[in-house]
């Protein structure tokens, strides 16, 4: 990604995030990147393609990071533990870019409907990790659909506990060793 386009990604991602898609127009987007409009538009073609842009490359980051993370994993739940870590990570680092895809899940406009892809997309790579470890007898027989939206629900939570902490930063292995006491003593088989 050349200077440019970087930087219309990342201003679009911090407006986005700030006001809302929306609230958010191309002639905001270009004062602040100091381009004109043409240049905006000659690296893309409308705010809902920057949008799907930041959605698409932010959600594979995510799940790249899973996918890199688990082939290092010998087991089911520390493939699930790795992804949680993942997840609270991400709340820190790409905050913006879970504060569009959150806020932009609901409702039936273009933009909406393609957020709740990415996010049934993400779910859908956690949720082969929770059928595998059912199959195999590692995780409690459950409906690994369920299980695996609310592993990704932690992302939400922890996002929005942030926010009512006022926190700049979270504790990511305190609130993961919460996680350990709560969510993972309850799928391990027995």
């Amino acid at each position: 990604m050349n200077k440019t386009k970087r930087k219309i990604f990342e201003t679009s991602l911090k407006l986005f995030s700030e006001k809302g898609y929306d609230a958010t127009s191309i002639e905001e987007i270009t004062a602040i990147v100091g381009v004109a409009k043409g240049t905006l538009y000659y690296h893309f073609n409308s705010k809902e393609e920057i949008f799907n842009f930041l959605i698409e490359e932010g959600m594979k980051l995510l799940i790249n990071s899973i996918e890199i993370k688990i082939s290092k994993c010998s087991n089911t739940l520390d493939k699930i533990k790795a992804v949680s870590l993942i997840q609270l990570k991400a709340v820190y680092k790409y905050e913006n870019l879970l504060t569009i895809v959150m806020s932009q899940t609901w409702g039936n406009e273009t933009i909406n409907v393609f957020c709740r892809e990415k996010v049934l997309e993400y779910i859908s790579v956690i949720q082969k990790i929770v059928q595998e470890g059912i199959d195999s007898g590692e995780l409690v027989n459950c409906n690994a659909e369920v299980l695996a939206s609310e592993i990704f629900s932690l992302t939400c939570s922890t996002l929005i506990y942030k926010r009512k902490a006022g926190m700049n930063q979270i504790d990511v292995q305190g609130l993961y060793g919460e996680y350990e006491k709560t969510l993972f003593n309850k799928i391990i088989n027995k």
